[in-house]
């Protein structure tokens, strides 16, 4: 049956056959051109569904569940052959498996039988690298699904005649379910009652920006939210047979998101193959037009740089760190919803925080001394008017408190009956009941709320004064950080529920106190330490905010939201409205467009956003903001919005959250900035040696070297670090150039001992080892390349290229800061095998000869010599750049205007830095055009890094299908349509659908729609 113009569809009647719900089929009962059950009459619907109001019993639903499955959409996974061989399939494993390939099959000729050596050791390595990737991140994406069984989402349900809050996932056709305002609707429904006009949010569904308003007998969709009202409904479709199940089988995307991680690792790949290639050219330029080596001895030379130059185990490391880092943030009592948000948490410069039960305890009281009443009614009948005002059942905090001070809630509405309620909403904020007395049947009305709402309500015995006087109450209520609830009542005497009554009447002001809680001052110091500011944005009055932001030690440089709009106040002092969001302590009367506007304005200056919500209003800020923060006890809305959820309340759970996630980025900032420092070394180290002394190092202890180094580095996932003392982000030009200053450092160290070596007899003469003379190239062995010489520069390479993790992990001393057992262990045992191989291995198929204990003697105090300047590189480096994030911090963190010099430097600051990038953490850079190449060559390399961060993923379906949809040029989805599946699909969702998938002009959203 087609929608009819309203939009409304017509009910229909159809012939329903006995005991439907357990002899049809579950394709019958969904073949839409039969049995419609988002149309059908309420009544058809109970009997299809063998359903009555007061739900389902246990043994119904265990059949039920049998029949239809769980409430939920199964991820089809990969097989884990396909996973692993994944793992071995990005540009860095390109660039080893390339190797390969030189070793086995270019490599010979000179009367030498190819590398089998060097193509075994590479295998080897590419294998053990996937299999503990795999391994590790197994168990990774293990803690990962743990963490989110613990936000699994939960509905309230009659089961066996009482309401049960289960978990949404034992859902079943029949079942009545409640919704309220912030409740994520579960599963498709049909509603059978409605309290206080039902609005549904179906934007994530159907892309309509604007609620629909829902009465009894609409169909209200899996995955869409409640923004306003109370309601009840009958389940009609779960899992696969909702209306986003069925969109979701429907539409297959061709291609991936590309993640945050993902370009970052394609980054630092990048980097590293750039720098490959540039040297091999180098080489062979050199090696072959000027020093005319043969064919066999250059490519040797090459596949050096070629597998020593890749961090092969980087996308491992990283990802790995990331999920480790999420399960040690929930003992923190911190839920990571989206794991690359850490990257962002650590990142963040400004904290938008709401005051209630966030900054206060959200524990509301009544200063009964206090209250002001306007007419003849006591502070007693004040009270006993709002809590007739309150709802008895799933009460807020403020209903929570009046029923509360009021006493036995049993005799609140003694005498009364309901007659309609009007719960409260983010809009008009109150709440109204109408109500009938038993003793004379006379009707009346309550509302309560907040106090200026109601005083634009009242018309009766309404005076100027009165007026007067409840504002100077109101600003005495908020001089001592009281919130002001005032109370009107009004008869109506035609005695109808919708009846017009004879004018509301202000009868009171109730003074609520929520304390701030008494660690959030410490707290919010702490925070400024850390370079975080913390900015109160709330709807309670500016009076109220300012003396809570006092009281807290946050400041009172507060303004009114209507400043957003219309500027700031002319003795502000501020240039612009950018510059009075970024430097304001906070806002107050806000709604939920000015948070919205709020973060998007401060994320337009550069920053990085976190943003605390607990309602269905919040769900749009959290959305935009870089890191959405739902705290305890949030809605579900604001929960699914958000990144991270909190499961206790309190501002020091975030705090505690940003320093645990800086941790987690110095770990993996720490390994990013080594294995680059590495590559350089590597490569510019061996290639000096070849133009400046043609010496040949053996291709297959660079094997040797990674193995030992990429054991040794898997570690630092569990690495014990310093956090930061600013906000971090990928500011890929600072780690580059850390990498190329180390990376030039350890090279001088090996070239210079090597020239000390065969140029010199300064060993020899005091330590009475061995001299190297240099070969002629008639030789068996030219030039320097004495087997033990090999060895002896492996030990060399190997032993302070390692110990250069302990230089990166540290802010200051390398010894002032203790490293995780873990990492000690590693790093001893593969310095010990590094040094029993240089000692005693005489590898002929590698040309290296034990060089005994003085040679390695030697080698580790030149090691240690070298390695304790790398401190002082460390620190001039960290003079150079630390300033500018000095300097960006404290100009965030001041009251006072902006500079133009300072405008200016901030904006040159935003521009070097990586990250800044919205999290969802998906990166889509079609808008607006002028990629540089280097962006345009990460953003194609990203996507094979997925393998190495999925996961990460804690969702295996888009939160937003509408928005997926309606992404434009080359990253628009491809759509294919499964014939049968459409047909089955109901003639209401494919309305909707066809919404969906219809372009909406030829060049706006170009998609393949194929019909199978």
């Amino acid at each position: 049956m087609p929608p009819e113009a309203d939009g409304k569809d017509k009910a229909t009647t159809v012939d329903i056959p006995e005991g439907a719900v357990k002899n049809l089929t579950v394709e019958e009962m969904y073949d839409k051109e039969k049995y419609d059950l988002s149309s059908m009459e309420e009544g058809d619907v109970f009997k299809m569904l063998d359903a009555t109001r007061d739900g389902l019993t246990d043994e119904e639903v265990n059949e039920r569940l049998e029949k239809f499955g769980h409430n939920r959409l199964d991820h089809k996974e990969k097989s884990p052959i396909i996973k692993f061989l994944l793992f071995m399939w990005n540009p860095l494993s390109w660039v080893m498996e390339a190797a390969a390939i030189v070793a086995i099959a270019v490599s010979n000729g000179g009367g030498q039988p190819p590398d089998w050596e060097d193509f075994l050791g590479i295998v080897l390595l590419l294998l053990a690298n996937s299999i503990i990737g795999f391994i590790e991140q197994s168990k990774a994406g293990n803690a990962v699904k743990a963490l989110m069984e613990a936000l699994a989402p939960e509905a309230k349900a009659k089961r066996n005649g009482e309401w049960k809050v289960i978990d949404a996932g034992e859902l079943v056709p029949g079942d009545i379910i409640s919704v309220k305002l912030g409740d994520v609707i579960p599963a498709d429904a049909r509603l059978i009652a409605a309290h206080g006009g039902v609005s549904i949010d179906e934007a994530a569904l159907t892309g309509e920006s604007v609620p629909a308003d829902k009465v009894v007998g609409d169909e209200i969709l899996s995955g869409s939210t409640c923004k306003q009202g109370e309601a009840e409904a009958i389940v009609i479709g779960t899992g696969v047979n909702t209306f986003f199940g069925r969109a979701t089988t429907l539409v297959k995307s061709a291609g991936d998101e590309t993640g945050h991680l993902q370009v970052i690792l394609a980054h630092i790949g990048n980097f590293c193959i750039f720098g490959i290639v540039i040297f091999i050219i180098a080489e062979i330029l050199v090696m072959y037009a000027g020093f005319r080596y043969d064919y066999r001895r250059g490519i040797n030379n090459l596949l050096v740089l070629l597998i020593g130059g890749i961090p092969i185990a980087m996308p491992t490391v990283l990802s790995v760190t990331l999920a480790i880092g999420a399960k040690q943030l929930s003992q923190h009592k911190a839920i990571v919803t989206h794991v690359t948000a850490i990257e962002e948490l650590a990142a963040v410069t400004i904290l938008c925080s709401d005051k209630t039960g966030t900054l206060t305890l959200n524990k509301l009281v009544i200063d009964k001394p206090t209250i002001k009443t306007y007419s003849d009614e006591t502070a007693d009948d004040v009270i006993h008017y709002a809590a007739i005002a309150s709802r008895m059942e799933n009460q807020d905090a403020i209903d929570t408190c009046i029923t509360g001070a009021f006493g036995d809630i049993k005799k609140i509405r003694e005498g009364i009956e309901e007659l309609d309620f009007q719960p409260f909403n983010p809009t008009n904020k109150r709440t109204e009941i109408t109500y009938k007395l038993t003793s004379d049947g006379s009707v009346h009305r309550i509302s309560k709320g907040m106090s200026h709402s109601i005083l634009d309500l009242c018309t009766r015995d309404k005076t100027n004064d009165q007026v007067i006087q409840l504002n100077a109450d109101v600003d005495e209520f908020a001089k001592r950080g009281l919130r002001a609830l005032a109370v009107a009542v009004e008869a109506v005497p035609n005695g109808k529920v919708d009846g017009e009554g004879n004018g509301f009447k202000l009868t009171g002001l109730l003074p609520i106190y929520d304390p701030p809680r008494s660690d959030t001052k410490e707290t919010i110091d702490r925070a400024v330490e850390l370079g975080v500011k913390v900015k109160m944005i709330t709807g309670d009055q500016l009076a109220i905010a300012k003396e809570t932001g006092r009281r807290l030690g946050m400041g009172d440089n507060m303004f009114l939201s209507k400043t957003l709009t219309d500027g700031p106040p002319p003795e502000s002092g501020y240039q612009d409205v950018d510059d009075l969001v970024l430097h304001a302590d906070g806002f107050a009367g806000v709604y939920p467009e000015h948070k919205y506007k709020i973060i998007e304005k401060l994320q337009e200056l550069g920053h990085t956003v976190a943003m605390t919500g607990d309602g269905v209003n919040d769900a749009p800020a959290l959305a935009k903001a870089n890191v959405g923060v739902a705290v305890a006890d949030a809605s579900d809305a604001a929960r699914s919005a958000a990144d991270i959820v909190l499961t206790e309340p309190g501002l020091s759970v975030i705090i505690e959250a940003i320093i645990g996630s800086r941790q987690i980025f110095q770990r993996m900032r720490n390994y990013s900035i080594y294995t680059c420092s590495i590559t350089i070394r590597i490569l510019v180290g061996f290639s000096i040696l070849i133009f400046a002394f043609k010496f040949d190092f053996p291709s297959f202890m660079v094997l040797i070297l990674a193995i030992l180094n990429d054991g040794t580095i898997m570690t630092i996932s569990k690495d014990r670090v310093k956090p930061s003392p600013y906000p971090n982000s990928w500011n890929l030009s600072e780690i580059f150039t850390y990498a190329i200053f180390y990376g030039i450092y350890l090279a001088a160290s090996t070239v210079v001992f090597f020239a000390v070596i065969v140029k010199t007899s300064f060993f020899q003469d005091h330590f009475h080892v061995d001299h190297f003379a240099q070969n002629s190239q008639s030789d068996d062995i030219p030039g320097y390349n004495h087997y033990k010489l090999h060895s002896i520069i492996y030990l060399q390479v190997s032993t302070i290229s390692q110990a250069l993790i302990f230089i990166t992990r540290s802010r200051g001393f390398f010894f002032m800061e203790r490293p995780s057992l873990v990492l000690v262990g590693a790093f001893m045992i593969a310095q010990l095998v590094a040094t029993f191989i240089a000692v005693y291995a005489t590898w002929e198929f590698t040309e290296i000869e034990g060089c005994g204990w003085a040679w390695a003697g030697i080698v580790w105090i030149w090691n240690l010599i070298w390695f304790f300047p790398l401190d002082f590189v460390k620190f001039g480096l960290r003079a150079y750049f630390e300033p500018k994030h000095k300097q960006a911090v404290e100009e965030a963190l001041a009251k006072e205007p902006s500079t133009q010099e300072q405008i200016v430097r901030r904006r040159s600051t935003i521009a070097g830095s990586v990250g800044a990038q919205s999290r969802r953490s998906t990166i889509h850079t079609s808008e607006g055009g002028g990629r540089s190449r280097r962006e345009t060559l990460a953003q194609a390399a990203a996507k094979y890094y997925a393998p190495n961060v999925q996961h990460l993923s804690t969702s295996h379906h888009h939160r937003n299908f509408a928005r997926m949809l309606k992404v434009n040029g080359a990253d628009a989805p491809r759509i294919t349509v499964d014939h049968e599946e459409l047909r089955r699909f109901s003639l209401v969702q494919a309305h909707h659908a066809s919404k969906l998938l219809k372009s909406p002009s030829v060049n706006a959203n170009r998609r393949t729609t194929t019909a199978v």
